[in-house]
Order: C-alpha cells, then sequence, then structure tokens
C-alpha cells in the first residue's frame, strides 16, 4: 500500500509544481511530429550526384548506358534481337535526355520504326558501393513506342519499370 501511496504523493506534488502541464505539450509535439518526419526521411530516395553507369534494361541481354553531363544525358540502349529475327544487337542512342535532381527523362533515335522514352526518378539501390549491383535505381514509366511507317502514328506501350546498375562483376569487359 506504501508503494501506491508514493506513487500518488509524486502525482500530486507534480501537477502542483506546474510541471505536469510544462511538460505535457511539448511531449505530444514531439510524439506526433517525430514520427512522421523519421517516415519522411525514410521514404525520400538519398540523392545521387551523378548517375553514371550502365543498368539492366528490359531483358537479361539488353543493356541502358548512361553519360550524365551537368545535367544531360547521353548514351545508348542495347537491346538484344530475338533469335528469329537476327543474332543482331540494336543499339538506340539517346538524343534527348535530362536531369533536374531525382527527375529523369530521356529518348532515343527511332530505328525500325521503334524508340523508347522513359519518365522517372533515380535514387538508391540496395548495393552499399558503386561497385556493387543495384548501387543505383531508375524508377519510373517506359515507353516502347512504335511508329507506323505510312501513316507516321505513334503507338506506346508503358510498362512499369524499376531499372538496377550493373555491379563491377557483372560489367561486360569494355
Amino acid at each position: 500500500m506504501s508503494s501506491g501511496f508514493a506513487e500518488m504523493t509524486q502525482t500530486d506534488s507534480f501537477r502542483k509544481s506546474g510541471l505536469g502541464k510544462s511538460f505535457f505539450w511539448p511531449a505530444v509535439v514531439v510524439a506526433v511530429l517525430l514520427p512522421g518526419n523519421v517516415l519522411k526521411a525514410q521514404e525520400e530516395p538519398q540523392a545521387v550526384d551523378d548517375m553514371t553507369a550502365k543498368y539492366h534494361f528490359l531483358s537479361a541481354d539488353d543493356t541502358l548506358a548512361i553519360l550524365e553531363e551537368e545535367g544531360r544525358l547521353k548514351g545508348y540502349v542495347e537491346v538484344a534481337q530475338p533469335e528469329e529475327e537476327s543474332d543482331d544487337v540494336l543499339t538506340f542512342d539517346i538524343v534527348e535526355g535530362s536531369r533536374k535532381k531525382s527527375r529523369v527523362e530521356f529518348r532515343t533515335n527511332k530505328i525500325h520504326g521503334k524508340f523508347y522514352r522513359f519518365s522517372g526518378t533515380v535514387g538508391r539501390g540496395k548495393g552499399h558501393e558503386q561497385k556493387d549491383p543495384d548501387y543505383f535505381q531508375l524508377t519510373g514509366d517506359l515507353d516502347i513506342v512504335t511508329v507506323n511507317a505510312e501513316t507516321g502514328a505513334e503507338k506506346a506501350r508503358t510498362v512499369r519499370v524499376i531499372l538496377k546498375s550493373f555491379g563491377k562483376s557483372e560489367r561486360p569487359e569494355e
């Protein structure tokens, strides 16, 4: 019974001193705002200074190579053709490309009535060092655009993609 009395006495003296009110509201504000800030920090992708890298593209044999220079993107997409069509690899050059903060957009040239258009963001992946696989990720919408040779009409198929950077051990010898 004495421990209950001691707790009550401490609580009563805490209230009488006015400390209860002065600590209550700041504690509530911290409790409400802190989890939101922690979650916001976890959701925001880590900033990427230079996204220059090679990335996996649509299939295991396809590659996206990006060189970033002052917010402008250059590079290419290499796409292996199905065996029944050809054993060639088509190289689509990036003809328009830009980056503003984490926002990335690029478009390739047209080959055989087809080109690629990407719009999305760049962020850090799960790799810990730049030599690791998935150090960078491009996340967004990739349009695979086909152009009718007779009418010039474009038909786009949009695919939601996460393109992960190659690791050092995955890169083909250059």
